[in-house]
């Protein structure tokens, strides 16, 4: 067989190659000065942001596998299966850079199964069901499901509404530039990884337009524990959160991510 070198996964998985990064290089000096900087307040609130990315990085990156082996039992995408080998590796480098914030810059940080509320550990559950499931049901459905509930609302919508936050409480005040350098990394991965979901999705669709019900009922369950997982982590916080976050804002771009996501299939469909 020949690869296809102009399908999205391969030439995402080339991109990956390209954009190589290191959480090793990143030198957090000036991340310790800032920290020492700050109020109590601030820091109790980075480290719950902090806890809670790297408990959903350690997640993501045990919960993968379970699709590479759906795609590679159905045959026929090995190009998929490629790229899906530089997301685990990634995933795993994830949890490696939000490791070294805590080492080096945070100090000892609550553990998120200690502050995770509610919608965090249900958003969670329901992820790790939906790929579990691809162990013994590698169907299309089951398919669909696992990839709107982790590249579309997990990747998608979760992940994109905290780096939202956090560029928004550091970058703008100039503080802490290699937690936020790293997190630009992060995220440049996980636009590839997105993006993928959405190619997975609208192959599925294309093949089995009835699929949809099923992407869009996932999709809407998953929604409101994703932007409740903001309202846990926010709410404490209240009247006056620091670095002048506005929960609504945040939980009002959540709402934006999905219905990017959404637009993007529903053209396809």
């Amino acid at each position: 067989m020949r690869l296809d070198h102009t399908l999205l996964p391969l030439r995402d998985y080339h991109k990956a190659k390209r954009l190589l990064w290191n959480p090793q290089d990143l030198d957090f000096s000036q991340d310790q000065r800032d920290w020492a900087a700050m109020s109590e307040r601030e820091r109790d609130l980075l480290q719950r942001a902090i806890a809670l990315f790297i408990g959903g990085e350690a997640a993501v990156t045990h919960d993968l596998a379970p699709l590479l082996i759906a795609l590679k039992r159905e045959g026929g995408h090995l190009e998929e299966e490629m790229f899906l080998t530089t997301q685990l590796f990634e995933e795993a480098k994830h949890v490696e850079f939000f490791d070294a914030v805590i080492v080096q810059v945070l100090g000892e940080t609550p553990d998120a199964s200690q502050i995770a509320g509610n919608n965090y550990r249900q958003l969670f559950a329901e992820l790790t069901a939906a790929l579990d499931a691809l162990l013994s049901d590698p169907s299309r459905q089951a398919q669909a499901r696992a990839v709107a509930s982790y590249h579309m609302t997990i990747e998608g919508v979760l992940a994109e509404t905290g780096y939202y936050g956090i560029f928004k409480a550091l970058r703008t005040k100039g503080l802490m530039p290699s937690l936020t350098q790293g997190l630009e990394y992060v995220q440049r991965d996980e636009a590839r990884h997105v993006a993928f979901g959405l190619h997975v999705l609208s192959r599925l669709l294309s093949e089995e337009p009835a699929l949809w019900s099923v992407v869009e009922g996932q999709l809407n369950k998953l929604l409101p524990l994703a932007q409740g997982v903001f309202m846990e982590l926010l709410s404490d916080f209240l009247p006056n959160i620091p670095f002048d976050l506005d929960l609504n804002d945040i939980v009002s771009y959540a709402g934006k991510q999905y219905m990017a996501r959404v637009g993007v299939l529903e053209r396809v469909r």
